[in-house]
């Protein structure tokens, strides 16, 4: 069974040291769904808010997000990013925005973090704007998707 890493020798939280680590380029990918009826739907694809274009400022806001990971997950290391995507595939038929976010880096740890809080803002962000005209506005499934890189190689779902 594999153990928790971020616990030191006396069970206190601890940031893995990874400094013995080879510095490989890494990659992950994190997806998420916004879940909104049709009237909201309509105002984010057709970019008519108040607030202005939903899909432009959530996107801003998980690129930042990514950048800043580390301010805000604790034991996460500050990690010099090489690139951030963030990707909205609307549904028209069922109503929601699905959020894809890839980021990728050139170093001694991994990108999940990155990559699922970045999927995780810009669909706050979403919400944010859109809560307004719509309160039960539905953030679902967050989760990982892939990732390359590392000494435990690539995986995906």
């Amino acid at each position: 069974m594999p153990e928790l890493t971020h616990f030191n020798d006396e069970g206190r939280a601890k940031m893995v040291d990874v400094s013995d680590k080879q510095a490989t380029l890494r990659e992950a990918v994190a997806v998420g769904t916004v879940c909104v009826n049709a009237e909201t739907f309509d105002i984010i694809t057709k970019g008519i808010t108040k607030k202005g274009d939903v899909l432009a400022v959530a996107q801003v806001a998980g690129i930042t997000t990514a950048k800043r990971t580390s301010d805000l997950i604790p034991m996460c290391h500050p990690i010099a990013i090489t690139g951030v995507d963030i990707t909205f595939l609307p549904d028209e038929k069922s109503h929601y925005i699905e959020i894809k976010a890839t980021v990728r880096c050139k170093g001694e740890t991994g990108v999940e973090m990155e990559a699922l809080s970045a999927v995780a803002i810009s669909a706050l962000t979403i919400y944010d704007m859109c809560k307004a005209v719509q309160k039960d506005i539905k953030i679902t499934d967050i989760h990982l998707v892939s990732k390359t890189g590392g000494k435990s190689g690539n995986w995906s779902i």
